[in-house]
């Protein structure tokens, strides 16, 4: 595969077509029972005696209220953000979709309504991905703990090796769930089946998989430094400032940072956001690419107990 035909017909893609760094920053979006008298015990100490009047005039209930709201409110925004980091993954899928096929428009109405088919599919993929990881790394790292302490730090020797195997096999399996989500998209499969038709391509052709993920792995760490660099820049001078000793100097400092921060927290996002449909759009190329054109799904050898998993949860279907 030529690798540099991809990378580059991929910029080519997100730089005509700017609606698929909307759905790159929408990408972007997919991360007690005693507390009020612990609360009340908390401020009291630190507060003046006029603030701690005012909130021990405040009934229990409404404490608890407000408590709720802000989850709520946690709950609605994390629900949000799964929903719009999914619509933006299979719009930049599809996009790249209808750029290769020579559609010379892409419509944000289009590409937002034709993603809404294939939403719980994906979700579903990448929530069982997700919580594999999840319940893995635990009980790696409880077990890690636990042993270390009982062996008095023996087990320590074989967990770092451990860990080090880990971090690349996810990267690899995160390489294999990528291209299930593009084949879900791309050829309209269900869960089950864009999991083996996601294996089997990067099984076929797993050379050019670990290439591709290699570079675009080096080109998000550049870009991200990048991004980031102006947010050392500003924070540098501001905490140098704040140990100079003056007090207005300080404030200055820090009041200049924070403008600057919120100037420049829209243009990261957006750069964000074109990172992402670059990263994207180079995979869903190199799908293309390498398979030509939908084929027939093909029984794979990944382990009956994960095929177990995900038939379990295949309703989401």
């Amino acid at each position: 595969m030529d690798f540099g035909a991809v990378l580059s017909r991929a910029w080519q893609i997100i730089w005509k077509h700017k609606v698929m760094w909307i759905f790159g920053i929408l990408a972007s979006c997919s991360g007690g029972s005693n507390f009020g008298s612990n609360f009340r015990s908390s401020y009291q100490s630190d507060l003046t005696p006029g603030l701690q009047n005012f909130f021990n005039q405040i009934p229990q209930w409404q404490i608890w209220l407000f408590v709720a709201i802000i989850a709520a409110v946690i709950l609605v925004l994390v629900v949000l953000a799964i929903f719009l980091g999914t619509i933006g993954h299979i719009g930049l899928i599809r996009g790249t979709q209808e750029a290769e096929s020579g559609k010379t428009l892409l419509i944000f109405s289009d590409l937002f309504n034709g993603s809404l088919p294939y939403f719980w599919r994906v979700f579903g993929l990448n929530l069982l991905w997700g919580l594999a990881v999840f319940v893995i790394f635990t009980i790696v790292i409880l077990g890690g703990i636990f042993g270390t302490l009982l062996t008095l730090g023996l087990l320590a020797v074989c967990f770092i090796p451990l860990i080090c195997i880990l971090i690349p096999l996810a990267w690899l399996i995160g390489a294999v769930i990528e291209q299930a989500n593009i084949a879900i998209v791309l050829e309209n499969l269900g869960i089950v089946n864009g999991v083996e038709r996601g294996w089997d391509v990067f099984k076929k052709n797993l050379g050019a998989m670990i290439v591709m993920a290699l570079i675009l792995m080096v080109i998000a760490l550049l870009a991200g430094f990048l991004i980031g660099l102006p947010l050392v820049a500003i924070a540098g001078p501001a905490l140098l400032a704040a140990f100079s000793g003056s007090h207005q100097v300080a404030q200055g400092a820090l009041l200049l940072a924070g403008l600057c921060l919120v100037g420049w927290i829209p243009v990261a996002i957006v750069l964000n956001g074109v990172l992402q449909s670059y990263v994207k759009t180079a995979w869903t190329l190199t799908y293309m690419r390498l398979t030509g054109k939908p084929a027939e799904v093909v029984s794979s050898q990944i382990p009956e107990v994960v095929w177990a998993l995900i038939k379990t949860f295949s309703f989401i279907q």
